[in-house]
Parts: C-alpha cells; structure tokens; sequence
C-alpha cells in the first residue's frame, strides 16, 4: 500500500488545490504501481506551521511562500 506524506506550510493551499494535489499523486502512483493499487494508495498532506519551515539557512513563513507562488 503506497503511502506518500506532501508537507507544506499552512494557510498557503486551499482546499482545492489540497484535492488536485491528492488526486494527481495519486495518479501518479498508480501510473507506476497499477490500477488495482488506486483504492490502497494513501496521500497525507501535512501543514507546517508558519515559521517553523526554512530553507537555505531562513526561516519561511506562509506570506513568504505565497510571494513565491505569485512570481510564477
């Protein structure tokens, strides 16, 4: 039963967008895995709180990470 964990850092995804996240790993899977491992296959997504996330040596917090989001 393949179980994947996506953590992020709260207050930046909706709910939304959560469920694609959920829905494309999990096709993802399947895709390497097999059809009848759909229904076994298990995504967790877990929220970080703001400021407890870093990267290269900072702290990140959720305004951070949408500032991020919106240069794309």
């Amino acid at each position: 039963m393949p179980l994947v964990t996506i953590k992020v850092i709260e207050g930046v995804f909706s709910g939304d967008e959560k469920q694609r996240m959920i829905e494309k790993v999990t096709e993802a899977m399947v895709t390497l895995e097999g059809e009848n491992l759909r229904e076994k296959t298990v995504v967790i997504i877990e929220e970080i709180k703001s400021g407890d996330w870093g990267m290269g040596g900072k702290t990140l917090s959720t305004d951070d990470v949408k500032q991020l989001r919106a240069r794309q």
